[in-house]
């Protein structure tokens, strides 16, 4: 079945938006105050933020490639809707994969 080839894809793609939600949220208040007083703090999360987009973006282009869906479509509609779209589509996925597991069962 496509969508168990899918969901390894699929679960790292998920916790590279979690990592990379941790590494922005080191930018905004209250955090924002520690990280802007130092240089590699600064650093170290904006490779982190880095790092963790091109990883989540790689496994979105995976993930819709083993669906059978235009990777290049998905990684666009993906890096122009950051980080809603991804959220909002990672869960559908796994509501989606389970109804599908139900009525296979």
């Amino acid at each position: 079945m496509q969508i168990d080839r899918a969901q390894p894809a699929i679960a790292a793609a998920a916790v590279t938006l979690v990592l990379w939600i941790f590494g922005v949220a080191a930018f905004l208040p209250p955090l924002s105050h520690y990280t802007l007083q130092s240089l590699p703090l600064i650093i170290v999360a904006g490779i982190g933020i880095f790092i963790c987009l091109v990883l989540h973006l790689v496994f979105i282009g995976i993930a819709a490639k083993r669906l059978g869906r235009s990777p290049v479509l998905w990684v666009l509609v993906a890096l122009c809707t950051l980080p809603l779209a991804s959220i909002i589509g990672l869960i559908l996925f796994e509501w989606f994969s389970e109804q599908a597991k139900e009525a296979a069962a």
